[in-house]
């Protein structure tokens, strides 16, 4: 029964982890393709709001519940499948700290520009490039550790 509970706790974290992230990206994505100001101060507002909500604790809750897993199971954590995806957990990681902090900076300066009717200042455009260019491997990373905590291949 534990391991049961355990296992559905991080299921649940992984979809609430990748679930709000997805979908957090379409959104922000979508808004600011669109280039009108006072929607992209709202939807940042609530991308910065839902990642301290859901996917914050979500982090925090897969490697816990992860490491307990493997130790309920009786896995080595010297085997690839494992190590894989503490890799690739890292590198998503590693690719979302940045993330937030300029999906933070995206807000505040959507905020200020709304408030002082002024266009998105050129820094704007240059966070959300790098926005992109993080996102696509910390998408990837999380896609490969669902095919091998599924598949368990190595």
């Amino acid at each position: 029964m534990e391991y049961l509970l355990v296992k559905w706790l991080h299921i649940l974290s992984s979809t609430i982890l990748f679930g709000t992230g997805i979908g957090s990206a379409f959104y922000m994505l979508a808004t600011i393709l669109r280039k009108e100001t006072r929607p992209i101060a709202s939807v940042t507002s609530l991308v910065v709001l839902a990642d301290w909500v859901f996917t914050t604790p979500a982090i925090i809750v897969q490697p816990l519940t992860g490491f307990y897993l493997i130790y309920l199971a009786g896995y080595e954590l010297s085997q690839g499948w494992i190590i894989w995806s503490i890799v690739l957990y890292f590198l998503a990681g590693a690719c979302w700290l940045p993330v937030v902090w300029l999906q933070i900076r995206m807000q505040k300066m959507s905020k200020d520009a709304v408030e002082k009717v002024h266009p998105l200042p050129a820094l704007f455009w240059i966070y959300f490039r790098y926005w992109i260019l993080l996102g696509i491997p910390a998408f990837m990373a999380l896609v490969l550790v669902f095919y091998l905590m599924v598949a368990k291949p190595i």
